[in-house]
């Protein structure tokens, strides 16, 4: 083979696993493979580790971390619930303009949507 057989080769190579690689970032990243949730263990025993903390401090710590996230929880749940309700009056608002026909498509695409959502990891 010549020199630029070789070099197409390569060249084509290079685009294939350029063009891959984005794509499977993509998709990492818009399905939310890629976020990882907060894991309380892990990050006691890294700040454990990094501060030399004692064993009373260590058990504040989980307390600490055990609440702010029951905290967190309950300010998702409470957001969520907002979310709920303004998703269900916009969609009223929309099928008041819809024919029967377009209502039936727009609930298809509504529960996809709504299955979409959650899939994808908060």
């Amino acid at each position: 083979m010549t020199r630029r057989a070789y070099l197409y080769f390569v060249v084509t190579f290079l685009l294939g696993a350029i063009v891959g690689a984005t794509a499977i970032f993509y998709y990492g990243w818009r399905t939310g493979l890629w976020h990882r949730p907060f894991n309380r263990q892990v990050f006691i025993n890294h700040v454990k580790r990094e501060l030399s903390l004692s064993s009373s401090q260590v058990d504040q710590l989980q307390q600490i971390v055990d609440e702010t996230g029951r905290k967190v929880a309950d300010a998702r749940q409470q957001n969520e619930a907002q979310l709920d309700a303004i998703r269900k009056e916009s969609r009223g608002r929309i099928r008041q303009i819809l024919s029967p026909e377009q209502i039936q498509k727009f609930d298809e695409i509504t529960q996809r949507m709504d299955a979409r959502r959650l899939r994808v990891p908060h």
